[in-house]
This record gives structure tokens, sequence and C-alpha cells, in this order.
């Protein structure tokens, strides 16, 4: 983050120590307040389009009206420029935004961070602004988001610009398998969110070799992490033709694979992320050495995590108390470790279920409601 300095005009001349001090003390009050509208403004976030937003609302979108751009927040002038090209797309990366976030509160629900979200545009707040390998999942997952929601979107004819798959037959296909039906466009969806996530930090101008740089390589890194993921791990899907189902004929086509599993394989790219720092040539390396390089799929991160077991106005950790723990885990959702050692309260709860369900002919099941007493751990 970078510091604002107030500077006096070279004409000036302070009179008495008491103006000298009023006027130091407005210099103080203006480069903190200059300093505080950077992170502000730094903060902003095109996830936000992933929350309460009018971008959800699809009777907002009329075609060539301006408005519609310039009320989303979050926006870069690059991105509010794709905004205003293509505006039946950013519904789809709303709704791309949106499965990131739902997919890294999964993936983080039982860790000290759990991938909460802040009632303004910055999404995840403060901690966003440290280069830590959580900041590096949620930058991937995100991107991985709008690669998911663009292709599919094509697929279902739901943008003027791209329609069904157009990749090639694989080679290993069985020749009398026919390659058609209608795929996702994994192609088109890959090169609008590189082109509209990345555009943020495309535009950003930093002196080289500064820690702003280095973030940007980073996001750009991680963006690229995400969205190759999402275009690995697309496979083929066929479907059965004939007479009662014989299956004497198939016809496939590039799909999807369900976005858990990029959420599971970037959980597994997070935990071994690769702390970086940058050279003298302004490239991002490897503190340590000893290890592989780090390729285009895998996570990387510049700074280590805060301390995530108390609450930090600084650095945007909301600390874990009052979370709820497993008292019988050995693991991160166990109360030992996600306490922080501070231990935990016991209370009851009533949970209700539904129980003994029973099909009736025809066609509907019928259950009855349980209810049972349980023992919930909550951290102190």
């Amino acid at each position: 983050m970078k510091k604002s300095i107030g500077i006096l005009s070279p004409g000036v001349a302070l009179g008495t120590a008491g103006g000298a001090m009023s006027s130091k003390f407005f210099l103080m009050a203006l480069a903190t307040f200059f300093s505080f509208a950077q992170v502000v403004i730094e903060a902003n976030s095109w996830w936000s389009l992933g929350m309460n937003n009018p971008v959800q609302m699809s009777e907002v979108y009329i075609i060539g009206a301006q408005p519609l751009c310039s009320q989303l927040a979050g926006l870069s002038q690059g991105q509010k420029k794709l905004c205003h090209l293509y505006q039946d797309h950013m519904q789809y990366i709303g709704e791309g935004a949106k499965t990131g976030i739902k997919e890294c509160q999964y993936q983080f629900r039982h860790r000290r961070w759990n991938c909460s979200t802040v009632d303004n545009t910055s999404v995840f707040g403060r901690v966003m602004q440290i280069g830590s390998r959580e900041t590096a999942f949620t930058y991937a997952v995100s991107a991985a988001g709008v690669v998911n929601a663009m292709s599919r979107a094509c697929r279902e004819g739901e943008l003027s610009t791209c329609g069904c798959s157009r990749a090639a037959r694989p080679k290993d296909l069985p020749r009398d398998w026919l390659w058609g039906g209608c795929g996702d466009n994994i192609d088109y969806g890959y090169r609008f969110a590189k082109e509209f996530v990345d555009a943020r930090e495309r535009e950003r101008i930093h002196a080289k070799g500064s820690y702003e740089s280095a973030r940007i390589l980073m996001n750009l890194h991680n963006n690229e992490a995400g969205r190759r993921t999402v275009y690995n791990l697309a496979d083929v899907a066929c479907k059965c033709h004939g007479v009662s189902g014989s299956c004497s004929l198939k016809t496939c086509w590039l799909q999807l694979a369900d976005f858990r599993k990029v959420g599971d394989a970037l959980k597994e790219k997070y935990d071994s992320a690769a702390a970086m720092r940058l050279n003298s040539r302004g490239k991002l390396v490897q503190v340590n050495s000893r290890f592989n390089s780090p390729t285009t799929q895998d996570l990387v991160y510049i700074d280590p995590s805060p301390d995530y077991c108390v609450r930090n106005e600084s650095t945007g950790s909301l600390g874990t108390q009052g979370r709820l723990c497993n008292k019988t885990s050995e693991g991160m959702d166990g109360c030992e470790l996600m306490c922080c050692g501070r231990g935990y309260d016991q209370f009851k709860t009533v949970q209700t279920e539904r129980c003994h369900c029973k099909f009736h002919w025809c066609c509907y099941v019928k259950c009855k409601k349980c209810t049972e007493i349980v023992d919930q751990f909550v951290c102190k």
C-alpha cells in the first residue's frame, strides 16, 4: 500500500509555532485520508458482482444502455469498457463470481479462515490485501468460476457472440461414435474470462521491483491457474442411441467437470502452493530454489498468512471466536486447533430432520419429522 505525502508549497512561510504545528497535523490528516482512500479504491473488486448486485437481475438489461455498467461497483476502467461491449455477459460474470465464492466457503468451511465475506465491494475485506496462499486460492477459484459460467452460457444460447463448443474431435474417440451434440464452449469461456478478470491487473502500473508489481504478477499467475484447472478437467460426455437402449450409436461432446471437482483440485494446489519473491529482473522466483518451479497450474503466494486465530482489523482477520468446532476431531475443524488453545463452550441445541420416509404409490414420498437434542461446541 502506498502512502500519500503532503507537500508544502515552496513560497509558503508559517509565522508561528502554533501555525506550523496545526499545519503539520493538517498534512498528517491529509496524508492519512489519501492513504485510506487508496485502500478503499484498491479494495473494490469485480467479485462484488457475485453478491446482491443488480447485475444478477435480468430486468436491468437494456442492450446499449450505458447506466448498467456505470452503476456496477468494483469494476476497473478496462472491465467497464468490456461491460459496455458485452452487456449480456455481465450476468454470467456475476454467476461465476458467486460460484467461486460458494466453492471457496465450502473448501474452507473447517479452517480458521473460512472465506467469510464482508458487507462491502471488497467482498472478502482487508485480508485480500495480503499476498497469502488464501488470497491465491480466492483469485484462482473466482477466475475458474467465470470460465465455468461463461462456457455454459454459450452452450445454452444465452450470449450473442458464442454458441456450442467447436472443439476438435478427440483422436481416441471410437470411429463409429458421433462427435457433435452441443458441448460447453470452454475455449470462449477461457478467452473471455482471461480478458475480463485480468483487465484490472494489466492496467495497474507500478514501479518495477515494488511490492505492488509482485502482487500483480501473483494475481495474474493464480487467475491463470484457476482457468487452466477448469480447462484441463473438462472431459468427453456421451449419450446412447438405439432401440430399447441398445446403445448401438453414441453421440459425444465436450463437457465441463462438476465445479466441486475444480474446487477440490485447487484446494490441493493451495496445500502445495509455492512461496515466491521478486528477483532483480522483476520476475517472480521461488523462495526455496531446491523445489521444482511452479507450473502455470500451481498456486503461488508472496506473503505469509496472517494469524487467523484472533480478530485483527488491520489484517482483516475475523478470528475464530464463536465458531463451531468438532470436539472429537483431531483435524483443523477440531476444537483444539480451531479455537487456537483458548478452549470452547458447550451447549445443547434441538435439531429437526426428516425421517422414516416411505414411498407411496403413485408417486410421492412421505416423511415424518424427528427431533433430537445434540451437543454443540463453540470456540471461546
